[in-house]
């Protein structure tokens, strides 16, 4: 349970680590914020005093890398009664002043559609994690203000023996030696997260001491499950099915891709109920945000494989039409994931002159693969008798590295 406003919150003594600086939830700076407040941090520090002033005192909150506030946003916030605080640089008063509503946390989406847009949530809707938890110290890269960083964040400023080592975005090449350090045990990142670490440093790697390592923000595919299982076969892996809208909607702990069948429109009290409607995941979450109650479709597209729900990707993106036949841009790119020299893989469509659209895809291959003769014709070979006809890759681009945005996804 998250503790009443005004309270001391329950993780109050569990250990921060910010920059190689350490401290505690209360020897945080003492920020003093207006109500509402949107805060523009760009250290982890600023960004979790904030977080402990709202659990204190219910400031009305939105927290915000500065990376993300451009003018629009800027223009947006204000004219919505929000003081922006820029820590240590300016304040900006609302262009039109309004009344608090204790207790409220606003997110901002992605963006990834389309201009962000703020989710309305309070502690308790983003505090998912409330019975008693093995001690442990918890890994958080994700951009501040984010639903990721969120969950990460409520969990240790909520739950006892949950300890919290930030990494600065400046400091995401180098995370494994930063947890190494500060003996993290519990990781959680994006697919493309993990898959850039085995990619640049899995000898380094291997010598953070995980026991939980959870996985979120993309389709989960079977291919990275089974490599961190190989690397950490002790270590409960995870994965989560989350967003700014619905909260925490689906983990999975088995080690495998998807969710059982079972699961479907299973209905049980404080729990979601997840549903497909044709092709598309539909979901009741009792952690939803401001007026997403009821049944929500996700935009997600679902395929049914034997006795999985697999989330292959957006409605919008996902289905390539090839001359009339349909395939699945997400089910092409497990296919060249699961090819053992290839470390990363990006699917999607460009124009043809006979079938309209034809399947193109990029790919980083594995250190490893590099100095074996493997081209766009071995993975052609590759995919052949695994896919249809029309939805082998026409075209592949090799690339140099993992691409990533500040979300730590690839195709975001």
């Amino acid at each position: 349970m998250t503790p009443p406003i005004g309270a001391q919150p329950a993780g109050d003594a569990n250990r921060i680590v910010v920059s190689g600086r350490e401290l505690i939830w209360r020897t945080l700076p003492d920020l003093a914020l207006p109500s509402p407040a949107a805060v523009v941090v760009e250290s982890g520090i600023d960004a979790l005093a904030a977080v402990r002033r709202h659990a204190l005192d219910g400031t009305e909150l939105l927290v915000v890398a500065a990376t993300r506030l451009d003018e629009s946003l800027t223009a947006d916030l204000r004219a919505n009664g929000f003081t922006i605080l820029k820590t240590g640089v300016e304040t900006l008063p609302p262009t039109s002043p309004r009344a608090a509503e204790p207790g409220r946390l606003w997110l901002l989406t992605s963006g990834s559609t389309g201009r962000p847009k703020r989710i309305g949530h309070t502690l308790a809707s983003l505090t998912t994690v409330r019975g008693l938890q093995e001690r442990r110290t918890w890994l958080c890269p994700y951009s501040a203000g984010t639903y990721a960083w969120w969950q990460v964040v409520t969990l240790s400023l909520t739950q006892p023996g949950q300890d919290l080592v930030v990494v600065e975005p400046a400091e995401l090449d180098t995370w494994p030696a930063i947890a190494a350090a500060h003996g993290v045990t519990a990781a959680s990142g994006t697919p493309t997260f993990w898959r850039q670490t085995l990619y640049r440093d899995a000898e380094l790697l291997v010598k953070v001491p995980l026991e939980q390592i959870t996985l979120g923000g993309e389709p989960v595919d079977q291919a990275i499950l089974d490599q961190l299982k190989e690397i950490f076969p002790s270590a409960r892996i995870s994965w989560i099915y989350a967003s700014s809208e619905l909260g925490a909607s689906i983990v999975v702990h088995d080690g495998r891709a998807g969710f059982p069948t079972a699961w479907l429109d299973r209905a049980a009290p404080d729990r979601p109920t997840i549903s497909v409607d044709g092709d598309e995941l539909v979901i009741t979450s009792p952690y939803h945000g401001v007026g997403l109650d009821g049944p929500v479709r996700t935009g997600d597209r679902v395929e049914i494989v034997d006795d999985r729900v697999i989330i292959v990707g957006r409605l919008d993106s996902d289905e390539i039409n090839v001359g009339g036949s349909k395939v699945s841009a997400g089910a092409v790119r497990n296919v060249l994931l699961a090819h053992p020299g290839v470390a990363w893989a990006r699917v999607s469509s460009r124009r043809s002159p006979l079938v309209g659209r034809m399947v193109v895809a990029e790919v980083v291959l594995t250190p490893e693969a590099r100095g074996d003769e493997i081209d766009e014709t071995a993975l052609v070979r590759w995919c052949a008798p695994r896919l249809p006809d029309y939805g082998i890759p026409r075209l592949i681009r090799f690339l140099e590295q993992i691409p990533a945005k500040e979300t730590l996804k690839s195709d975001v």
